[in-house]
């Protein structure tokens, strides 16, 4: 494991690379106007079964199998709950691949962003379950954001949020090293209908 290539990673889960992550909210923003979201302790717990029974461990899973070099883009669009979903998956899934094709001067071709991220880090000398941490602690990250200008909550309080999740998030990565694809599989149910109805929403300030 090198420096250099922890230090790439990095530079593509952060905010500043350019997939649009701070324009969707995950099926967050439903959940904030229901109230279900309306303060730290319930964006925590909203986001700890996000990442351990929801799209957060499916993810990783997938991640993980695109990094073992298993063709997995067809399942990961199957398995988009809503389509929002599918949308927010494919669309930073694209503009990621974009941004690495120039980087490096491949032809990747579009593909969701976690199996995107997966077949990207290939080329580095990070072990999977390292990437599938860090790809999560982005995805969170972007959440906890978006409840900080919506709910809204103070900077502190989210930065709390998340380094309470690093745990969680640890153990979902470790987890989803060793998930076969045929046990890939979510019950966040309150999420993913949060995410369905986002799509009849009014007035919003996220795309999901």
């Amino acid at each position: 494991m090198s420096a250099a290539d922890l230090l790439t990673l990095t530079q593509w889960l952060s905010p500043a690379f350019p997939v649009g992550a701070f324009a969707y909210s995950h099926g967050l923003e439903q959940a904030i106007c229901d109230g279900d979201v309306r303060d730290a302790a319930t964006l925590e717990r909203w986001l700890r079964l996000v990442l351990e029974q929801g799209s957060g461990a499916v993810d990783a899973v997938l991640l993980c199998r695109a990094l073992a070099g298993d063709e997995v883009a067809d399942t990961a669009r199957a398995l988009a709950v809503s389509r929002e979903r599918l949308e927010e998956t494919d669309k930073q899934g694209a503009a990621f691949v974009a941004t690495v094709n120039a980087l490096y001067g491949e032809a990747l071709p579009p593909m969701p962003l976690p199996v995107a991220v997966g077949v990207a880090a290939r080329r580095l000398s990070l072990p999977p379950g390292q990437v599938a941490a860090l790809y999560l602690h982005g995805f969170a990250s972007n959440l906890v954001s978006a409840a900080v200008r919506f709910v809204p909550l103070g900077q502190n309080e989210g930065q709390q949020v998340l380094s309470r999740l690093h745990k969680v998030i640890e153990t979902v990565a470790a987890r989803a090293v060793d998930t076969p694809l045929d046990q890939i599989g979510s019950a966040a149910f309150g999420a993913d209908l949060a995410a369905m109805r986002h799509e009849t929403l009014d007035v919003r300030i996220f795309r999901t």
